[in-house]
Order: C-alpha cells, then structure tokens, then sequence
C-alpha cells in the first residue's frame, strides 16, 4: 500500500474513533450507531465500512487507543520512578485519565469483544497485555517485588478496573435511589479509590531507596 493511502487509512480511522468517543461522552453505548457516527465525519457514512464492520469494532478501537495511551504513561512513570510513599498516587492520577477506558470496561466490554472480528480482538488483548507488562515495569522501578508478588497485584488490580467507574459516577436517579432505600452514599473520585486500593496491594512490598531510584536494568533496553 503506497505511503500515502497507508496515511489516510490511519487519519480516516482515527477521526471515526473520535467520532466515537464524542458521542459517547453524551450518549449511551446502545444509542450509538454507526450512522450516527458517520454523520460526525467528513467523509461518506458508508466509507466507514472500508475500516469498520460494525460499531462495536470502533468501540474496541478506542479503548485499545485508551489502553495504549495508559500504557505510554505507565512506561513514563516507570523511566522516572517517584519516591515508594508517592506510588500509590502517582499510579492513581494516571488511571483517573482514562475515563473513557474504564466507563467502556465497565459496561460494554462484552458486547464489543462479541461484536468485532477476531483479527480486532487480538489486536486489543496485545495492547491489554502491554499494559500489564507496563504496570509490572512501574512496580518494579518503585519495588522490591517477586514474580508472586507482581502476580497477585495483577491478578487484584485489574478485575478492580472492571468495577471501578460506577463506584465513581452515580447518577442522580440512583443516588435517589439509594437515599430512598437508606443506604449510605459518598462519592469518591477514581484517582482517590485507585490510589487507596493501590496503597494497600503495595503495603507489603520493600520499597526502593532513593539511591536505588530509577529504571531497573532489565527494562532499560526495550
């Protein structure tokens, strides 16, 4: 494919992306379409199935874009370790970015993963695994970790990132709800929920002097 037409492909499936994202930020994930998300382009809706089969497959498009900006940031953070007492919330702030990553794994991941093609849904888990390996490369720039440790903070964060949003955004015909029904509501900002349950995953783990800050050998080369 000459440079040029590889050029479009990329800007043209990029700008259906955004396309995507804005309607979400008003719109439920059901009343999405992809007429509609054509109608938000500058070319013809149905130029769209030339990048796109169905909606579901933008809709993991864009959260593999949210995963590997996470990921870029997580790999930032790991190349300049802050001080062990600072982790907990250095790695919240950059997860309270991804608001769109975690509203989509809280409520449609399902339906996106059942409605792509499996070439799409490869392409996703690559990039879902690339965050993991960036979060193992944060705990060990900050941590004295081992492998078991690593692994159960792995295997305790991210099924927290699949709950996490509705904790963070209620809406007021539940908070009604839960007022009427007597239960106790406060609302708690992502970065502030990360940042407590990272704290207590790392609670345990030796931290790093400060003559020890800094990229570990093994991640310095790639």
């Amino acid at each position: 494919m000459p440079a040029a037409s590889e050029e479009l492909t990329a800007a043209r499936t990029e700008e259906i992306i955004d396309a995507c994202s804005a309607l979400y930020e008003t719109m439920p994930f059901k009343q999405i379409t992809l007429g509609k998300i054509g109608a938000k382009t500058s070319f013809t809706r149905t130029s769209i199935y030339n990048y796109f089969q169905t909606k579901e497959e933008i809709f993991l498009a864009l959260l593999e874009r949210e995963y590997r900006a996470w990921t870029a940031d997580l790999a930032a953070l790991a190349r300049a370790p802050v001080p062990a007492g600072a982790f907990a919330d250095s790695f919240a702030r950059l997860l309270a970015r991804r608001g769109s990553m975690l509203k989509l794994m809280s409520m449609n991941l399902y339906d996106m993963e059942a409605g792509s093609r499996l070439e799409n849904l490869v392409s996703f888990k690559r990039a879902y695994h690339a965050s993991m390996q960036a979060v193992c490369a944060c705990l060990s720039a900050h941590f004295f970790v081992t492998e078991e440790q690593t692994q159960q903070f792995l295997y305790a964060f991210y099924p927290f990132l699949f709950g996490v949003y509705p904790y963070t955004q209620a809406t007021e015909k539940q908070q009604l709800a839960m007022e009427l029904a007597d239960v106790p509501f406060r609302r708690y900002s992502v970065r502030e929920m990360a940042g407590a349950f990272t704290q207590t995953l790392v609670c345990g783990f030796a931290a790093r002097t400060e003559g020890d800050l800094g990229t570990p050998s093994e991640y310095r080369e790639g």
